[in-house]
């Protein structure tokens, strides 16, 4: 595929060359560039949460793999600026893997080279008007396709995706009600592409310009005339934070903490206590002492109480080993309802391929021992009638689950979690602004419960309900969280923005192929004719 790259001039007026332009043209230079340009969209994402500069933070990377002049250097510009972008937004990874997210960033950064290619292709040069339009389309949902690769389970999954930095602007979660979060991934990546053309390409300058004026039209539309959720009354869930707990008999401690917090919430009249991943260690159905503890704490506070348990638990002949449940108690005991954890953390709560990668659990506190995984979603009923979905962890990442349990009746998203590992890193306020793009795209509330990190809860359109409990909090909260009825079109109609971006690739590259066979074929003149007077004769063209 030709590049219709910009070359660096060669020197100035004087004669030399610029120190910016010799650190281009140096491989050792460039690289380091790129990965610092990758690098740059991680400060969209909380902490920082700077959720203005995704709409900008890729413009310097595009104009570098714009100016890389062959292939071979754009693809190149693209994995590397991949490699800064995954080491940026997973940063908070290293005290568990060390040395070895540097080998999964240089794998998955892989996904972004053939984006580089695309981006050359289509942002090289001087665009006519026609490029330009296709390249607002086109760059956005190659992005798309690399967002959709790395949500597999097995390869992190859809942790860092671009429209999740947008969790707390109200037009962003309207745009997700319609179309999930990649529906806003895509319109994030437009905006950077049409800003690269406004600033790189002079005689793209009105096209650009047209692109964000409908663009920006289109959210408008979204924003005024997409379904809203319906409220109709509240419920009062409570979520106790036991918060880090340190030194030996430590998780008994723990256990003790959060008993002495629920203690506290009787007569609040809540309908639900919700305790954070991994609060109880052991099998409640094989240490009948642990679970009249919490049943004893559920008639005290008159709610049922969502618990979630990290242990050792047999389930069928061939099914031994480590669940992480959640698991509804009430004032009689646990009810029956039991939530398995389907997808796990990779290298956290097991090891991919462990036969070939094991050697992980050697420089980092990878899992000794792969956990068991669930079979299906669970949706739970409780005593007054309200049907609650839970989520594990990593789970509410995955837009996928929270719109299932919605499909099968759940009123309520609660999500458990804990993330003691990382709580003094940007992990916990990026895992709880999570809950505001999945209640925004299901039009319900969802409680982000933790054992140690922020616990915060959002209502059906993706806002902030009461004050979030920080990383140095251990206190029970009560929130009066609004329930809602209707369906968004993102739980009607799927991940549709990913069939869409699915549709103009394969136009787009249709088309190329197209143009390649149509394009004729030079002919060599033959050698030439000799007459019969011996003179040569050139053969007609």
């Amino acid at each position: 595929m030709p590049m219709r790259g910009t070359r660096l001039p060669d020197v100035t007026a004087d004669g030399h060359t610029p120190p910016h332009e010799r650190l281009l043209r140096s491989r050792v230079g460039r690289g380091a560039v790129a990965l610092c340009a990758g690098a740059l969209p991680a400060l969209a994402f909380p902490a920082p949460s700077l959720w203005w500069f995704a709409y900008v933070a890729l413009v310097p990377w595009m104009l570098l793999i714009r100016s890389a002049g062959t292939g071979r250097r754009a693809a190149l510009d693209g994995w590397l600026g991949g490699v800064g972008f995954v080491i940026a937004v997973h940063h908070w990874l290293m005290p568990s893997l060390h040395v070895f997210i540097v080998v999964l960033a240089a794998l998955l950064g892989l996904l972004w080279a053939p984006w580089g290619l695309l981006v050359a292709r289509l942002l090289g040069g001087s665009p006519s008007v026609r490029r330009s339009f296709a390249a607002v389309v086109v760059v956005p949902s190659g992005w798309l396709m690399i967002e959709l690769v790395r949500s597999w389970e097995g390869l992190g999954g859809p942790w860092g995706l671009l429209g999740a930095s947008q969790w707390n602007v109200p037009f962003a979660l309207r745009t997700a009600s319609v179309g999930g979060v990649w529906l806003v991934s895509l319109g994030v990546v437009a905006a950077n592409t049409a800003v690269a053309l406004l600033v790189a390409v002079p005689s793209a300058r009105r096209t650009a310009a047209v692109c964000v004026l409908v663009g920006a039209v289109g959210v408008g539309a979204t924003v005024l005339w997409a379904p809203r959720p319906e409220e109709e009354g509240t419920v009062r869930i409570a979520v106790v934070q036991p918060g880090v707990v340190d030194g030996p008999g430590s998780i008994g401690h723990r256990f003790t903490r959060s008993e002495e917090l629920t203690r506290g919430l009787a007569g609040r009249d809540v309908d639900l206590v919700v305790w954070g991943e991994s609060s109880v260690a052991v099998d409640l159905s094989r240490h009948p002492e642990t679970a009249d503890r919490v049943t004893a704490l559920s008639r005290q506070v008159g709610a049922d109480i969502l618990v979630n348990m990290d242990a050792r638990r047999t389930d069928g002949p061939e099914r031994i080993g480590i669940f992480k449940s959640a698991v509804l108690v009430g004032p009689d005991g646990p009810t029956g309802d039991r939530y398995d954890k389907m997808r796990l953390v990779p290298f956290g709560e097991y090891v991919p391929a462990r036969s070939l990668l094991g050697w992980a659990t050697s420089v980092g506190k990878a899992a000794g021992e792969d956990r068991l995984r669930g079979s299906a979603p669970v949706v739970m009923k409780l005593p007054d009638g309200l049907r609650v979905g839970p989520l594990v962890c990593f789970e509410t990442a995955f837009p996928d689950m929270s719109r299932r349990l919605v499909e099968d009746g759940a009123e309520v998203l609660v999500a458990q979690s804990s993330t003691s590992t990382f709580q003094h890193s940007w992990a916990p306020e990026q895992h709880a602004s999570l809950g505001a793009l999945r209640a925004a795209e299901t039009g319900r509330p969802m409680v982000h419960a933790t054992l140690t990190g922020v616990s915060a809860v959002y209502g059906p359109e993706g806002e902030r309900v009461g004050a979030p409990l920080g990383t140095d909090a251990s206190e029970a909260a009560v929130f009066d969280v609004p329930l809602a009825q209707g369906t968004t079109l993102y739980v009607r109609l799927g991940a549709w923005p990913v069939y869409a971006a699915l549709a103009v690739l394969a136009v787009f590259f249709g088309e190329l192929g197209l143009r390649s066979l149509r394009k004729p074929v030079p002919v060599r003149p033959g050698p030439p004719v000799r007459t019969a007077g011996g003179s040569p004769e050139r053969p007609a063209r």
